[in-house]
């Protein structure tokens, strides 16, 4: 099978949201999949900051990540380790997400951006928080 196609299906899948982003952390790129998670239209996302979708009190963390990431080249979620984190929605409500970042490099061998893919993870986070609820109200400690 063609490598070319199989990556031009995963790219525009909605599954999953893949978003890449250049060495500022500006959109370059937004799947299907990113507009059925976040609910804007890549119209809107492209040529935007990440702070779209990165809720207010979690930005500065977010930014001292990225721009390690950037000045290293490292990151442990691009060796298979995933990241939950909570992201906003375009209608302001909060979800839960789980993803892996990959750098991209030029030829090189320089950090020019990094490519996410994204999981929408909301439902199953909040029927364990319910489920921990539950459990709690139960304990005859």
């Amino acid at each position: 099978m063609d490598t070319s196609a199989i990556a031009a299906a995963l790219l525009h899948s909605s599954a999953d949201a893949v978003i890449a982003t250049d060495r500022d952390g500006t959109i370059t790129f937004w799947n299907p999949g990113a507009v059925r998670i976040f609910g804007h239209c890549a119209d809107e996302a492209t040529g935007r900051s990440l702070d779209l979708i990165i809720p207010e009190s979690l930005r500065a963390r977010h930014w001292a990540g990225y721009h390690e990431v950037m000045r290293t080249g490292q990151s442990r979620y691009s060796g298979g380790d995933v990241l939950a984190v909570p992201a906003l929605h375009k209608d302001g409500r909060r979800i839960s997400l789980e993803f892996t970042i990959v750098p991209v490099k030029d030829a090189a061998g320089r950090i020019t951006g990094l490519v996410s893919v994204l999981r929408d993870v909301t439902a199953r986070f909040e029927e364990i928080r319910e489920l921990r609820r539950k459990c709690a109200a139960s304990d005859p400690r």
